[in-house]
């Protein structure tokens, strides 16, 4: 199957195999991703009902160790994604997680929860299917796609935050365990009917010659691994804090989806029109560089004094908007900058920076906030912010894309 454009198609618009592939891939990963959300709101209050539960530093492990074990298994599920084809990677990585969401709704004590919870991590897919998206789509709409995949992993966040109290009452942990297990299985079908056939990778010479070290040492690869890993570190340990925030500013648990609904929402019409530029003219570095610098800056207003209520919400839509852009300029940058035959492993190192940010921001924030409070959360952030500023600032700027035709699936 071809992806080039149809005819009658505007030159510079994606092809219907694209949309398609796109499309699919995004609704795959969000069924699983929506599983995985909805865990998050409610589990920490179930947990201390468990046999072991008041043990916190257990409860944090059978948190973060679903991100342990993504560090682990990204790297050999995309190099296995593209030795062996992105389809079964995936497939397989969606029945690992089933099997561990139903091993959790099993659970009758806090170590089966974590057993569950690292099988779910083992079902590390988002360098396959980034990889996969990065397959089906010409260099001119890639950051298009992974935007609407970033896109789609925020509107399932701001709906997990919305759904997980009431289904939770209604199902209980077990019942939303069960859930994320069904999901995941759900989006097997799609995965192999449902997505087109990608172009047939390169092979031959060039294929032969990308090495490992050619990925994981790149100049330019290593400056976006390094930025993804400052993203994801700053973003977990800005959410130990802002929920207190909330709340402290008349704001109860249960209503905080109110602010972040609309502000994820809002952040995807705001990021649109600086993402489009950077697409359409070739002005990545400066947009990227930008966000950067507004993220910096939304940690030091944060931490310069106590805002309302009003101005949280204001720097939380300033966040969100530069790490939306953030996240769907990374990944597209990644793809384009690895050898042809090598996306499945350079998204593999990618989303294992990323996993290990989590697990870092995390683990570090939570040690910050015990020593020095919120302010020195935003400190951290925002010195963070400005490390990656300056190990971004020499970095290359891409030309615009040519428009091709891929060759067609064999």
């Amino acid at each position: 199957m071809s992806l080039a454009p149809q005819a009658g198609a505007l030159p510079s618009g994606m092809s219907g195999a694209e949309i398609r592939a796109t499309a699919t891939l995004t609704v795959i990963a969000s069924l699983r991703l929506l599983g995985l959300f909805l865990i998050l709101p409610v589990f920490a209050v179930h947990a201390e009902q468990l046999p072991g539960g008041s043990n916190t530093a257990l409860i944090g492990l059978a948190l973060g160790i679903y991100a342990a074990t993504q560090a682990m298994l990204q790297i050999p599920f995309g190099v296995a994604s593209d030795k062996l084809g992105r389809k079964p990677v995936i497939v397989a990585g969606l029945v690992l997680f089933a099997l561990g969401s139903f091993v959790a709704a099993a659970a009758t004590d806090l170590w089966m929860t974590i057993i569950g919870r690292a099988l779910q991590g083992g079902g590390a897919i988002s360098a396959a299917v980034s990889a996969f998206i990065a397959d089906s789509t010409r260099d001119e709409h890639r950051t298009k796609a992974m935007a609407a995949l970033g896109m789609s992993i925020g509107l399932v966040f701001a709906l997990s935050l919305v759904a997980a109290p009431p289904l939770y009452t209604v199902i209980g942990m077990s019942g939303l365990f069960a859930l994320t297990g069904v999901l995941a299985l759900a989006a097997i079908p799609l995965v192999l009917w449902g997505v087109p056939t990608a172009p047939r990778r390169p092979t031959g010479l060039q294929a032969d010659k990308a090495h490992w070290t050619a990925v994981v040492f790149a100049p330019e690869l290593l400056r976006l691994n390094f930025g993804i890993f400052a993203l994801h570190a700053v973003q977990m340990a800005l959410f130990i804090v802002v929920p207190a925030m909330l709340i402290e500013r008349g704001l109860a648990l249960p209503n905080h989806w109110w602010v972040y609904l609309p502000v994820v929402l809002a952040s995807f019409f705001f990021m649109l029109p600086p993402l489009i530029t950077a697409e359409r003219r070739a002005r990545m570095r400066p947009v990227m560089l930008g966000a950067i610098v507004v993220l910096a800056l939304v940690h030091l207003g944060l931490g310069w004094a106590a805002p309302s209520l009003a101005l949280l919400v204001i720097w939380l839509l300033l966040f969100f908007t530069a790490f939306n852009l953030l996240e769907a300029c990374l990944p597209s940058l990644v793809s384009r900058r690895a050898p042809p035959d090598a996306k499945g492993l350079a998204l593999g190192v990618y989303n294992t920076t990323q996993a290990v940010g989590l697990f870092v921001g995390g683990a570090l924030g939570g040690l910050v906030v015990r020593q020095g409070g919120a302010a020195a959360v935003f400190a951290v952030g925002a010195l963070t912010m400005l490390a990656w500023l300056a190990v971004a600032w020499r970095m290359q700027e891409l030309p615009l894309p040519q428009q091709r035709k891929p060759q067609p699936a064999g």
